[in-house]
């Protein structure tokens, strides 16, 4: 069998981590072609670990290049090169698994591409598994959860589908948990900033999308309480600046959601000349680097789309 390396997104979020873990016991339990291994592309946060310790389970290793260790990887929940591992063009792509926008991604050979418009990875690799009959086990049903209720913000992200709800409720019977509770408890271990820092609030869960020409960075961080971010927004600001000048951002946005009232504030540094553009993608003013998003806790579907329209119209 040819070793295989099953990851996620930089800087990982919980669907990220989980879905590398699920993935890899589904393509044990189906494929003999492959021995998968599921790593990371940066530590957990902790909500991931929350959840690993709920259900007793050891966090990915991370991983910082993939070449030097095997010719073949498989994606899930990402598929864009710039969020994938520094050195991917070095690798095969097995496979993808994915629920995000396609883009930047091609191979050179035919691989087996799976993506549903859904709220989660999870959702899409349980439909893998009831296809090729693979039941996950306690503790994966659970990791899969935790991915579903993190994505969906315990389904009240507007990328909610009604197959996510269906997994959740299906797994959570396997889990043997209480959907609701174990969900709330989820969202909350990872909603304290407190212990934080600047650099961690701000790139913790960022992405990086190519819109025109421009690179632009974004963040996202759920809280019970926005304020308990802004009361340290110079100090955020001035990180995100420096990452900009860093790495080449056009503009970096950190989007702030209360994960209790389902609002967003957004922090912006960027290129004066992209201010206008931003304004216009969410129909407000930025005002001493800061917008109002009320209604907006999804960047997949809320804030990537009409940004995107928006620079490049």
């Amino acid at each position: 069998m040819q070793k295989i390396l099953v990851f996620g997104h930089q800087n990982p979020d919980t669907d990220a981590i989980t879905s590398a873990i699920s993935y890899s016991y589904y393509l044990s339990q189906s494929n003999q072609e492959v021995e998968p291994e599921p790593v990371a592309l940066g530590p957990v946060n902790p909500e991931t670990q929350f959840a690993l310790d709920y259900f007793n389970q050891p966090a990915p290793r991370v991983i910082e290049t993939a070449a030097n260790e095997v010719d073949l990887v498989a994606l899930v929940d990402h598929n864009e090169s710039q969020q994938s591992v520094s050195d991917i063009k070095e690798v095969s792509v097995y496979s993808v698994v994915d629920h995000h926008r396609i883009a930047n991604f091609e191979t050179a050979d035919p691989i087996l591409y799976v993506a549903l418009p859904v709220g989660c990875t999870q959702t899409v690799i349980y439909q893998m598994m009831k296809f090729a009959g693979v039941k996950p086990t306690k503790e994966i049903a659970g990791l899969m959860i935790a991915g579903i209720v993190s994505d969906t913000l315990l389904f009240q992200s507007p990328t909610t589908t009604d197959q996510d709800k269906k997994t959740a409720e299906a797994l959570a019977e396997i889990a043997e948990i209480d959907l609701q509770a174990f969900g709330l408890d989820l969202l909350k271990a990872g909603a304290n900033v407190d212990d934080k820092s600047a650099l961690e609030i701000a790139e913790g869960d960022a992405k990086s999308f190519p819109m025109g020409d421009y690179s632009i960075r974004i963040g996202q961080i759920n809280v019970v309480d926005v304020a308990d971010v802004l009361k340290r927004k110079d100090e955020i600001l001035a990180v995100m600046q420096s990452e900009s000048i860093d790495h080449s951002y056009d503009a970096f946005l950190l989007v702030v959601t209360n994960i209790l009232t389902n609002d967003s504030v957004g922090l912006y540094v960027g290129n004066e000349n992209l201010q206008a553009s931003f304004e216009a993608a969410f129909n407000t003013k930025i005002d001493q680097q800061t917008l109002d998003l009320p209604g907006v806790v999804s960047r997949k579907k809320q804030v990537v789309p009409p940004l995107t329209k928006a620079i490049e119209d």
